[in-house]
């Protein structure tokens, strides 16, 4: 009896050792939100707008997350929403931003099933958690400097730059010519890959605009479209009969981004791919779509879906499953995630967002290359601060 007594003592204390260790590490001591508004130079469409569903986006919004601990560590991380929303994320992350404060930010999993459970009530997706992606990135950012490793690194690169496509100068108010124009400025600047917007109300002047861009490119240039969840099943199906003869490198969102079984016939009838998932905002529902065969691509958001944490189960669970991997958005995050993918993925690239950054990231090449800067690599510029429409900050700074 004295021997297990003697044992009780011992695992006692050793208990009350290894909370007192925990009390004595690292702590989040200072949390700062901004709401950011990025004005755009030119309003722009997709499908949506032609079909009165949407109106052209003229700005994003922003939500950034700036972390500090009390020994000095700091990360910083972002969400956004476009057209709508941005004030919600915005209210949202300031109602769970508390609880962070006293945590330790090594526990990066156990801080985001915290902060979801904190607006659970509101629901596990859509808006309470891209209001958590801020945090959960900046998180992961702060741990990555830590180490003083790229964040790429710190996950396990595969490679040090990712093939890079460019969107922006092919929308739907563009004209043909201007679109034409576009492709070549991006070709001349070392893109990699063309994606233009389909979803004309008419399909044969979609097949016009890609049959065009595609004669300039050549056969060998990839090019994908997108069709921003225009189309019902029976245009779908036309659309992608119609497309089959161009080589394309995807078909992005032919239908609804939630017809998991309505994608999964599109991918298993025809050759040229199946891209879809930008507008899921959560584990599970990327999950579904994945387990639903409903895609070739699969084009995870991270500042929608919650952040770098859940982003890294469903590149798990793609990767499982033989998915292929294009990012939506956000090529600041996607750049290091992409270089983490087993198999060789594609990178969206966005001009859009360089005024929020003092670091701009070097393309070649047709490729995007991870900075060797620790963690995501950025920092805020004075044009970013200049936009700031709200702040608000928990805690103590160091």
């Amino acid at each position: 009896m004295k021997g297990v007594e003697s044992n009780v003592v011992s695992y006692a204390q050793v208990a009350a050792d290894a909370r007192r260790a925990a009390e004595a590490g690292d702590r989040i001591a200072w949390l700062r939100l901004s709401l950011v508004h990025l004005p755009l130079a030119t309003p722009v469409s997709d499908a949506k707008v032609l079909t009165g569903r949407q109106k052209p986006l003229t700005e994003i919004a922003f939500v950034f997350a700036e972390i500090a601990t009390r020994d000095g560590h700091a990360g910083i991380g972002f969400g956004y929403s476009k057209r709508a929303g941005g004030a919600g994320m915005y209210a949202h992350a300031k109602e769970i931003a508390p609880n962070l404060l006293g945590e330790d930010p090594n526990d990066i999993a156990r801080l985001f099933t915290q902060l979801l459970w904190a607006g659970a009530s509101m629901g596990r997706s859509g808006m309470t958690t891209q209001a958590i992606a801020p945090f959960d990135i900046a998180l992961w950012d702060l741990k990555a400097k830590r180490a003083g490793l790229p964040l790429a690194k710190l996950l396990g690169a595969h490679r040090d730059s990712v093939a890079c496509y460019n969107t922006s100068g092919g929308y739907l108010h563009t004209p043909l010519d201007q679109v034409l124009k576009n492709v070549e400025i991006s070709r001349e600047s070392g893109i990699g890959g063309i994606k233009i917007k389909v979803g004309q109300p008419d399909l044969s002047v979609d097949v016009q605009r890609v049959g065009a861009v595609r004669k300039l490119l050549g056969d060998a240039f990839p090019l994908m479209v997108d069709a921003n969840q225009q189309w019902d099943r029976p245009k779908a199906t036309r659309a992608c009969r119609a497309f089959e003869p161009m080589d394309l490198t995807w078909i992005e969102e032919p239908l609804d981004a939630y017809d998991f079984e309505g994608h999964a016939q599109l991918a298993a009838r025809f050759d040229a791919p199946i891209a879809t998932g930008e507008m899921l905002t959560s584990f599970g529902e990327h999950a579904q779509l994945i387990m639903a065969d409903g895609s070739d691509f699969i084009q995870p958001d991270a500042p929608r879906v919650g952040g770098i944490t859940p982003f890294l189960q469903i590149m798990a669970l793609g990767s499982f499953k033989g998915r292929k991997l294009a990012p939506h958005f956000a090529m600041e995050i996607h750049l290091h995630l992409a270089a983490a993918y087993p198999e060789e993925p594609w990178l969206e690239h966005f001009e859009w967002l360089g005024p929020l950054f003092n670091e701009p990231l070097q393309l070649k090449g047709g490729r995007m290359w991870v900075p060797d800067r620790p963690g995501l690599g950025f920092t805020l510029s004075e044009q970013a601060l200049r936009w700031t429409a709200e702040r608000a900050e928990f805690g103590t700074r160091p």
